[in-house]
C-alpha cells in the first residue's frame, strides 16, 4: 500500500471529470492506495471553487488523508525554497509547502506540473 499525495491540479481534473483522473485515482484505490492532500491544497482549491461546487468538492476533499503542515514540513519547506533559490531556480511557497509535506510523510507525489517540483528526492507517479 502506498500513499499519494495529489497536487491541486490533479484534484481539480478528478472533480471536473478531465485527463482520466478519476479513472486513475479509482485505479490507484482499488490497488489498496490511500489518496491524500494537504492544507495548501485545501487553499487552492476553496480560492477557485464556485457556490454550486461545494458539496462534491468537500465530499471529496475530505474523502483524503490529510497531512498537517507541521514545524518540521515549514522547516523542510524553507529550506527547499533556500537551496533552489541558491541553484537560480525560485520555487513558489505552496509548491515548497507540497514538496515538503511528501518528503516529511514519504509521499509519492501526482502532479501534471514537474516543473515545479525539480526535487529529485520526490518520488512522482508518473500521470499519461
Amino acid at each position: 500500500m502506498a500513499v499519494f499525495l495529489l497536487d491541486t491540479t490533479v484534484i481539480i481534473d478528478a472533480l471536473n471529470g478531465k485527463k482520466n483522473r478519476p479513472w486513475i485515482l479509482n485505479a490507484l484505490l482499488e490497488g489498496r492506495n490511500l489518496l491524500a492532500c494537504c492544507p495548501i491544497n485545501v487553499t487552492e482549491v476553496y480560492a477557485g471553487m464556485r457556490p454550486r461546487e461545494t458539496g462534491r468538492t468537500e465530499l471529496f476533499l475530505q474523502s483524503l488523508r490529510f497531512h498537517s503542515v507541521t514545524w518540521e514540513v515549514a522547516r523542510v519547506a524553507g529550506e527547499l525554497q533556500s537551496e533552489w533559490r541558491k541553484k537560480g531556480h525560485t520555487l513558489a511557497l505552496p509548491d515548497a509547502t507540497i514538496a515538503a509535506v511528501a518528503l516529511t510523510y514519504n509521499l509519492t507525489l501526482l502532479t501534471d506540473n514537474r516543473k515545479d517540483f525539480p526535487m529529485p528526492e520526490l518520488n512522482f507517479y508518473p500521470l499519461p
